[in-house]
């Protein structure tokens, strides 16, 4: 699914569900929110803390997911097209960075 299609998706899902979209503000909210939760499995399942047992049945994709729709729900209410926002993001740093990553001791 392009990202575009998937802003509409959200959008959809708004309209037919959400009723609205909360405002700006309370989305922000609501990523950080949702990207703690990220955090603390991966924290937990990949980093140097013991997972706690309620957590082991939490799916990392649905969590990312969550980070996802908020950030398509928020490209959607400010009136950017994130297809088009990627693809320049990914020009710049392609260019940028073209050698940057491969000349990095730390990374060998």
């Amino acid at each position: 699914m392009s990202i575009t299609k998937a802003q509409q998706e959200v959008d959809n899902w708004i309209k037919d569900h959400g009723v609205r979209y909360f405002n700006e503000l309370t989305n922000m909210a609501q990523l950080t929110e949702e990207v703690g939760e990220v955090a603390r499995i991966i924290a937990r399942r990949y980093g140097e803390q013991s997972e706690k047992e309620s957590d082991k049945e939490k799916d990392l994709g649905e969590e990312l997911a969550d980070v996802l729709f908020v950030v398509l729900c928020l490209a959607n209410q400010t009136g950017i097209d994130l297809q088009e926002a990627f693809a320049k993001k990914l020009d710049v740093k392609s260019k940028r960075d073209h050698d940057r990553h491969h000349m990095n001791e730390k990374l060998k």
